[in-house]
């Protein structure tokens, strides 16, 4: 690995920010500095006092791989990854076949290890029939355990109690919960389909996927984790009701703690007219005050991560009528420069942004080494550059395989100059070094 020297940057680490210097070597930070002098590096960059932050740690990302080349894989989502400013990422077990053997485990874990750009992690899923071989993880081999608990496709819908309840009770890791109520939204497209036909808008997504939808069952997971002890993470929450139940107190007085997505905090139900199936995701994209709620609970402990739910469909795909459309949206290239507009618009300050992102992320999994500017951490570092003039979405290159961005019409106010990956140039003015490897992700628990 080589040598690299980030010169005149502002750091911005554990709640501070200041000018200074960092070298890296042999993959690690080795020394921060407010000036480092009399050493000499591979690599040196002058940041001219852009901000330096620890790369994004995404805790959910769905990189279809194995089993939909067409939407995505390691190799194009992570290199995608690295140019949003992402440096690790876990991935979710509902690709084909799903995750839900250590067979298919291991089969991605490989896929990775000769593909992604990016560091890398994997979440076990959770089927009808498969709780002896969750039962026994080893909780160090993989990122968590991810259960539906709401509409869902394939064979990962779990919604039977007596299920749920040996899950919860047995379960040896950090359980990730997807949280919607399968009758309510069955109920909800029913009547919306008497009122107004089969051939529903885009806009009816929230009206069936709804707040009460996403309330009954999250709040049905949180009182199985209270009677039974569980390390629960109840992803991508989407709703001001649902903040009552989560408590507002450092992550490691927790045992229940909760997600928010990029695109949950920057969109809201009056974006459907215009952006129809582009936005179409589960849980849906729902109020602006359900927004603002959420981007208000940032600056509490109410909600302790930001992930992408980075989840891609072809272009085709979307341009189909509303209910034949796939859910999920392409988002990981974009994520740090979507995200610094709540800074440039000051809704979040740029430290509490680096927290929920990065230092809580590997503080709530368990990621060793990672996560901060530390010396003697793996140097996962992103240099955000400032764009006053803002630069457009719609002039760069999309390197998500499915080739379209939600974010297409927005100009944004910072970009990505570089990406460095346990200590390796990955993304630097613009240009990927196909060279780079991302390591595994190690979980000490």
């Amino acid at each position: 690995m080589s040598s690299v020297l980030i010169r005149n940057a502002r750091l911005v680490n554990e709640g501070r920010e200041c000018d200074g210097d960092l070298l890296v070597n042999h993959g690690r930070i080795i020394k921060i500095a407010s000036s480092i002098e009399g050493e000499t590096a591979t690599v040196e960059i002058d940041a001219n006092g852009q901000w330096l932050l620890p790369g994004m740690i995404d805790d959910q990302v769905h990189f279809r791989d194995p089993g939909a080349p067409d939407k995505g894989s390691f190799h194009t989502e992570s290199r995608a990854a690295v140019a949003g400013g992402i440096t690790s990422f876990m991935d979710m077990p509902n690709t084909s076949p799903a995750t839900l053997t250590l067979t298919a485990l291991a089969d991605k874990k490989r896929r990775a290890a000769t593909s992604s750009v990016a560091n890398y992690g994997f979440h076990f899923g959770v089927s009808n029939d498969n709780l002896d071989t969750v039962a026994a993880l080893n909780p160090c081999e993989v990122a968590g355990v991810k259960v539906f608990m709401g509409a869902s496709t394939g064979s990962m819908l779990v919604d039977d109690p007596r299920i749920l309840e040996r899950l919860f009770a047995e379960v040896p890791t950090i359980l990730l919960a997807h949280c919607e109520h399968t009758p309510s939204i069955e109920a909800n497209a029913a009547n919306l389909r008497e009122l107004f036909g089969e051939h529903l808008p885009p806009a009816a997504h929230p009206l069936i996927r709804n707040a009460e939808a996403c309330f009954r069952s999250s709040s049905m997971a949180v009182d199985l984790a209270k009677r039974h002890g569980t390390r629960l993470h109840v992803l991508h929450l989407t709703t001001a009701r649902e903040l009552a139940l989560f408590e507002d107190k450092p992550l490691a007085q927790k045992h229940i703690t909760a997600e928010v997505c990029l695109h949950h905090l920057l969109f809201d139900d009056r974006d459907y007219p215009c952006l129809g199936n582009l936005i179409k995701c589960n849980p849906a994209i729902k109020t602006q005050a359900d927004r603002d709620a959420l981007r208000k609970a940032l600056l509490s402990n109410l909600l302790d991560v930001i992930g992408s739910d980075h989840a891609p469909h072809t272009w085709a795909e979307k341009q189909r009528p509303y209910s034949q459309a796939p859910s999920g949206l392409p988002l990981v290239q974009h994520a740090l420069p979507a995200l610094l507009e709540l800074v440039a618009d000051e809704v979040l300050p740029i430290t509490t942004l680096v927290a929920k992102t990065s230092h809580r992320v590997a503080d709530l999994f368990a990621i060793p080494d990672r996560g901060y500017l530390r010396e003697g951490y793996w140097a996962d570092l992103v240099l955000i550059k400032p764009e006053p003039d803002g630069v457009a979405v719609s002039g760069q290159p999309i390197l998500s395989q499915c080739g379209w961005t939600p974010f297409a019409h927005r100009r944004f106010r910072h970009s990505v100059s570089t990406t460095v990956v346990s200590g390796q140039i990955a993304w630097h003015d613009q240009r990927l070094n196909d060279s780079c490897q991302g390591l595994a992700l190690r979980f000490m628990r």
